[in-house]
């Protein structure tokens, strides 16, 4: 797998304009349309603060409410939204809210922030749920999370599983976060025995728009993880697929990458109802998703 082997001859990927197309169960394929409810534009009323900082503070605002289980994201909007939190509790504001933090940088901003705090439990109450994505695809709001640095005490499955188990979900991004198309990388957490044989397969099943990385704890990028590679708390690799090119489906991606042995987990996430609030130099957009796609 010379995509593997050195960073000079990372030229494998995977050609997804071949994959088959869904089908229903009478063999018609499964159409995607958007099914939004609302598109809200909203200006913002403050000239000297970011639109990402009003993203985050109309976030905690309208959807947060006292005696909620909120679980924290990780990024920068999800750390403006926490420090906005804590301030409306020091406020008086809210009251009675336990944060459920999904990343070391979550849980030290929350901290700082004064939120009470808890552990995240497979059977966690989740009230409300906000986040940074990598990306959001327009009109099927599939998403992506996890490119950003993780420690080796981190996960994405927590974040994941958090960002599923909550009642209500809402990402925070800029618009040019929400695309047709998305780029870049998707991270896979796979078994770090025998990975090398895994990343192989994930890169012929890729062949062609995608290169496969092995994610480094420390140290300079590198196709193997360098000398220290990263491990999850879980014991696991974290493999970055890099795709060269947009992504025509990325709901695709993830149910080819569900169907590889030693694929632990990805940073593809299909949660729904769902809403986005876009941050932009003309104000706010906030889109709602309460259904899956219709199919045809």
């Amino acid at each position: 797998m010379a995509s593997i082997a050195s960073s000079s001859s990372l030229s494998k990927g995977f050609l997804l304009h071949s994959l088959t197309p869904q089908l229903n169960s009478r063999g018609r394929r499964k159409i995607f349309r958007p099914n939004f409810v609302r598109i809200m534009p909203t200006r913002s009323c403050l000239d000297d603060t970011s639109s990402l900082l009003q993203a985050a503070k109309y976030t905690v605002d309208t959807y947060v409410k006292s005696g909620m289980v909120v679980g924290l994201g990780s990024g920068h909007a999800s750390g403006m939204a926490i420090q906005h939190l804590g301030r409306q509790l020091r406020h008086g504001n809210l009251k009675d809210i336990v944060g459920i933090p999904m990343s070391v940088a979550s849980a030290s901003e929350a901290a700082k922030a004064g939120i009470p705090m808890d552990t995240y439990q497979s059977s966690s109450q989740i009230d409300f749920a906000f986040d940074d994505a990598d990306g959001v695809e327009e009109g099927t709001f599939v998403s992506i999370i996890g490119r950003r640095k993780l420690q080796s005490e981190e996960s994405i499955i927590q974040e994941k599983s958090i960002l599923n188990d909550a009642n209500k979900l809402v990402f925070i991004i800029e618009e040019n976060q929400y695309k047709g198309h998305l780029e870049g990388s998707i991270p896979v957490l796979i078994q770090s025995l025998n990975w090398l044989a895994i990343a192989e397969e994930i890169d012929d099943m890729f062949l062609g728009d995608a290169e496969v990385w092995r994610r480094s704890s420390i140290g300079q990028v590198d196709p193997l993880g360098g000398d220290f590679p990263l491990v999850t708390k879980e014991g696991h690799n974290v493999l970055d697929v890099i795709f060269t090119s947009p992504i025509p489906n990325l709901a695709e991606v993830a149910k080819i990458l569900d169907n590889i042995d030693g694929v632990v987990d990805h940073g593809v996430i299909s949660k729904i109802p769902c809403t986005v609030v876009i941050a932009s130099p003309n104000g706010l957009n906030v889109l709602d998703k309460l259904t899956a796609d219709i199919v045809g």
